[in-house]
């Protein structure tokens, strides 16, 4: 079914979340929440806008890439949480809404006077996502968090790259974006738990806990006694051959895991001599001369292009794909074919392109039904929402309290 076309409400239509993130995680959490079709409220300050907007370049007609990344399906809402008519309104808003998201330091939104305690005493079925990054108690929690910071000491870094080389950082935000994900993974639950109780509850995740938690066998190996994992370069950290192999005209990747696929492998190959040599005999063996085999694999296979070897291996049912730059990723007929590359008319840039919803529904489709919005574009409409009068938007706009837009950012330094 094409993303757009929708014979049924999507699947979080009716629930509204208001979105207190700032910079990427918090964001990215209300972001995916608003692709299943919640009402999502973005506030930001009035001055300059969500601190997103200021982050690049690249900008396209002002529009910041990384602003456009992380907020699509939302309404902007220009409100000043810091002074008490607008931590008012914002609790007019949250008695009626169904999620507050906020990733601001552990204890900011309490001396705000919005924390969960006092939301939830005006609405008990609030559900709370609080994002930090360290997490909301112990001996780090006040400490400001990035992504690359939670890369380095969730031990991330340590495993990427190769051996004897320098710590790499993955080349996304990614303890940001499953930071995002795990939260409305978090919200998602609370809701249905809603179902049954009748109240709400308050999330705390965190960058750090997040990125620990994704450390998978890499910690379990550590944690029952196998040794602090090395960097495990190109090559899978368990199975061999499995990782980046050189071809006739370029880099594949190649995965031969399972005796069945290593026989085939060494069959295509024409090497079954392999099958019987001690350093290749089992998959414990191939992983302690994995280097070793991967240059004799590199050497067979300078036979041939590496979009032969590809129609080869896959053939065969051996999983063996090519290395793509983001481009080539973003225009491949299989990315298009399932969508994750959608186009919709921007009122500043024309036309924009962003990325699709990975995740399909047969009967509740998520999909992209609201560009990123300008800033300030809806504030009118949410605040007459609340049954706040145009009158009283004027006054609360001269006051420095709302700002109406569209409207351009402000420049300074977040």
């Amino acid at each position: 079914m094409p993303e757009q076309e929708r014979s049924q409400p999507m699947p979080l239509a009716g629930v509204r979340v208001l979105d207190l993130g700032r910079h990427q995680a918090g964001p990215t959490c209300a972001m995916w929440l608003g692709d299943l079709g919640a009402d999502v409220i973005k506030i930001e300050n009035p001055d300059r806008g969500e601190d997103g907007r200021a982050s690049g370049p690249p900008f396209f007609h002002g529009e910041s890439a990384f602003f456009l990344s992380a907020n699509r399906n939302k309404r902007s809402l220009a409100l000043d949480i810091k002074r008490p008519e607008g931590q008012e309104i914002f609790r007019r808003l949250a008695a009626e809404a169904d999620v507050v998201i906020e990733n601001f330091r552990p204890g900011v939104m309490d001396a705000l006077n919005i924390g969960y305690a006092r939301v939830s005493a005006l609405n008990p079925r609030i559900i709370y996502c609080s994002i930090s990054g360290f997490g909301a108690d112990g001996p780090y929690a006040d400490r400001p968090g990035l992504d690359q910071i939670i890369q380095g000491v969730s031990g991330l870094m340590s495993v990427t790259g190769f051996e004897g080389g320098e710590p790499v950082r993955v080349g996304i935000p990614i303890a940001d974006l499953v930071t995002g994900l795990f939260g409305a993974y978090g919200v998602l639950a609370a809701l249905q738990a809603r179902e049954r109780t009748g109240r709400g509850q308050h999330i705390q995740t965190s960058l750090l806990e997040c990125m620990v938690g994704l450390m998978s066998f890499q910690a379990v190996r550590y944690l029952n006694g196998a040794g602090t994992p090395p960097p495990a370069g190109n090559h899978h950290p368990i199975n061999a051959p499995y990782g980046v192999f050189r071809a006739k005209d370029g880099y594949l990747t190649l995965g031969a895991t399972g005796e069945k696929r290593w026989r085939k492998l060494c069959e295509i190959l024409g090497t079954e001599e392999w099958l019987t040599d001690p350093r290749f005999a089992t998959n414990g063996a191939r992983h302690e001369n994995r280097l070793l085999l991967a240059d004799l694999i590199s050497e067979k296979l300078q036979a041939r292009t590496a979009d032969e070897w590809e129609r080869i291996f896959n053939e065969a049912g051996i999983p063996c794909g090519p290395i793509y730059r983001v481009d080539q990723a973003l225009e491949h007929p299989q990315v298009r074919h399932r969508e994750m590359v959608v186009e919709r008319a921007h009122p500043t840039m024309g036309t924009v392109r962003l990325l699709g919803v990975p995740v399909k529904f047969s009967e509740t489709p998520a999909g992209l039904h609201r560009v990123p919005p300008l800033f300030a574009e809806h504030t009118d409409e949410i605040l007459r929402e609340i049954g706040i009068s145009d009158d009283e938007i004027e006054r609360l706009r001269e006051a420095g309290i709302v700002r109406s837009g569209p409207a351009t950012p402000g420049t300074e330094e977040p």
